[in-house]
């Protein structure tokens, strides 16, 4: 009962700008799901939120982050209009050049995040931020070239990052966080089911 109350006036709390980011995520990640390109843009107008709120909480590697995503929305949105035609399966499978650039890229974006977050900002969590962040970082770069993976990355981050947003006084957030955790889950079973079935045709 307690803890339903503390929630309860968590949400309430919770400003309209902070329910607006939250709403329009919830749409983002259903459509990367159902693997359409409109997915894009609702994550656009997420993100463009999610800056400032993360600015705002001190979670300065997660709004950087949020930018990226607003880059991401934007390429991903020409990208998948550009092979909406393609005779090939869309949906791919990570080759090994894909694996090893997501390591490097995983490797040297946290390198990077962490060590600016502890030299040059007030970050109270540099370590946790620097690794969601750069777990999502990867994840998002996969899922603008339809790889399968993308999902396995951007779990390991969301389950990250749940405890960290909670922590950091955004409940909301974390429980779109939650919501990112299972329809990520959820849609890496549909996204290999989808696979198996091309390469069946």
């Amino acid at each position: 009962m307690v803890l339903i109350n503390t929630l309860f006036e968590q949400f309430k709390a919770t400003s309209f700008m902070e329910w607006l980011a939250f709403l329009f995520g919830v749409a983002q990640v259903i459509l990367a799901w159902k693997n359409k390109v409109s997915n894009f843009y609702f994550g656009a107008f997420s993100v463009m939120l999610y800056v400032y709120l993360f600015y705002e909480n001190g979670l300065f590697a997660e709004a950087l982050l949020n930018v990226y995503y607003l880059v991401v929305s934007v390429g991903g949105i020409f990208m998948w209009r550009k092979n909406v035609s393609h005779i090939e399966p869309i949906i791919r499978v990570c080759d090994k050049k894909f694996q090893l650039q997501s390591l490097l890229l995983f490797l040297l974006t946290f390198l990077i995040l962490f060590i600016v977050l502890k030299q040059f900002t007030k970050s109270t969590v540099p370590l946790a931020d620097a690794l969601v962040s750069a777990l999502a970082w990867t994840g998002a770069y996969l899922l603008i070239h339809r790889k399968l993976e993308n999902w396995l990355w951007l779990t390991a981050s969301n389950i990250l990052a749940i405890p960290l947003q909670w922590y950091k006084g955004m409940p909301l957030t974390a429980l779109l966080t939650l919501i990112y955790l299972i329809v990520g889950i959820i849609g890496y079973f549909d996204w290999k089911r989808t696979l198996r079935l091309n390469h069946r045709d």
